[in-house]
């Protein structure tokens, strides 16, 4: 990000109303790719018009799929079919996403020309081995930089083999990298998770026409050599996204507000789970299945929340949502804490690191741990500058916090916000905070 970006968040205030965060980030991805290996023509409604995605977006441009939009979250995609993709000119920018390039990895693998796949700066310090390997595994020829992180050159015209693979940590990213390595495998590849996560593949490619098994609890297994069929796609609103303001609507007094049509995947919702557990005054209407995605109407009003113990079968659940959790704990009655959660660390940034150092600046006692953290929760913050380290969920959950502040509370680049979620102070300050951009 060229420009830098300060938010100033005003303290106190009430969030109210009926608000639709953008679209599902995973989905928005997921139906770049699917619709552009697919045969014939896909339709895209409720796109996230973020810069994540765009990513996405251009690296299948750049191979060779026309794609129309997006046009007010419209977006039409002309499939090539499974083997149509052909060669980019340049190498393929991933941005900031982490999700492009870990899932594309596995895509590029079973293609027959070489790719090199780049990012940000961020980007390209987090770490790749954990998709490089079982790729390779698979026969991919592929090298990153010495470190284990991008640049990460492809080589095509590879026979890849299926294989049997057992994921050291639960990773949606990994699982979906395998998965989509498979689709060019010969054989029968499966994934073994040792906890459940977010399986928009899964979902998503069955949508597309392609069997997908799951032979028993934790294994998800396809074959290689199928082929997708062209469908019609409509992105629920994203749950992060969403994950914010069911935060500041539990901790804001007098706070009423409906987030509109949210993705209520069960891989996703366990920042509901969790906000719950610590008492939040949460309703879910409306509930009904698009596209193979359940999605539903939530209602937050204000409450008094209280510190638990986070269940560790509910951290894979919740994983993009820590950030923002980590607010609500710091107004809660006595102590939060969490464990089981060491794949925050390697997130946009140190998510663990970067959240205590702000609550600290704010006046909250945060003490990281190696796979976690522990919040003495109390009244709320004080004022101050904290860095978001150009991670967009940092920078949301801070503005959060704000109102619950003495004081004004001012986030430094937060440039990154737009990813995954464009014009989130419009919105902010519509449902009742305020910031401004400086």
């Amino acid at each position: 990000m060229s420009k830098s970006v300060t938010f100033i968040a005003s303290p106190g205030g009430s969030l109210s109303g009926d608000i639709r965060v953008p679209g599902d980030k995973s989905i928005s991805h997921r139906s770049i790719m699917f619709g552009s290996l697919a045969d014939g023509t896909t339709r895209v409604h409720g796109f996230l018009d973020g810069e994540d995605c765009l990513a996405t977006l251009n690296a299948f441009r750049a191979m060779g799929v026309e794609i129309e939009g997006p046009d007010n979250g419209e977006v039409v995609i002309h499939g090539v079919g499974i083997d149509g993709l052909k060669q980019p000119a340049n190498t393929l920018d991933m941005g900031n996403s982490g999700t492009s390039m870990r899932l594309m990895t596995g895509l590029l693998s079973g293609q027959s020309f070489d790719t090199t796949l780049v990012g940000d700066g961020s980007l390209m310090s987090r770490p790749m081995r954990r998709v490089t390997d079982p790729v390779q595994s698979m026969g991919a020829t592929l090298s990153t930089a010495k470190a284990g992180t991008a640049p990460i050159d492809i080589s095509g015209g590879v026979a890849l083999k299926a294989i049997e693979y057992e994921l050291p940590v639960a990773s949606a990213q990994v699982k979906s990298c395998v998965l989509l390595a498979g689709l060019y495998a010969q054989g029968k590849t499966c994934v073994t998770e040792p906890a459940p996560t977010r399986d928009h593949t899964e979902r998503m490619l069955r949508g597309f026409g392609y069997a997908v098994d799951n032979p028993s609890a934790g294994v998800v297994c396809l074959q290689g050599g199928g082929r997708l069929t062209a469908t019609e796609i409509d992105v629920p609103a994203d749950i992060s996204s969403a994950a914010f303001f069911m935060v500041g609507a539990s901790i804001a007094e007098g706070s009423d507000i409906t987030l509109q049509h949210v993705g209520m995947n069960p891989t996703r919702t366990g920042v509901i789970d969790i906000l719950r557990l610590m008492g939040a005054d949460i309703s879910v209407t409306k509930e009904q299945e698009v596209g193979g995605e359940p999605v539903a109407d939530i209602r937050v009003r204000s409450a008094q929340l209280k510190g638990i113990r986070i269940p560790e079968e509910l951290v894979p659940l919740a994983i993009d949502e820590f950030p923002a959790i980590f607010v609500a704990a710091a107004c809660a009655s006595g102590e939060t804490t969490l464990t089981g959660a060491e794949e925050l660390r390697v997130k946009e940034s140190d998510r663990i690191a970067v959240m205590a150092d702000g609550l600290k600046i704010l006046g909250v006692d945060a003490e990281p741990t190696a796979d976690g953290i522990v919040i003495q929760g109390g009244s709320g913050f004080g004022s101050g500058a904290v860095e978001s380290h150009d991670d967009h969920r940092i920078a949301m959950s801070f503005a959060m916090a704000s109102l619950r502040a003495s004081g004004d509370v001012r986030i430094n680049n937060c440039a990154n916000v737009d990813t995954s979620f464009p014009d989130f102070v419009g919105l902010a300050n519509k449902a009742g905070l305020s910031i401004e951009i400086n």
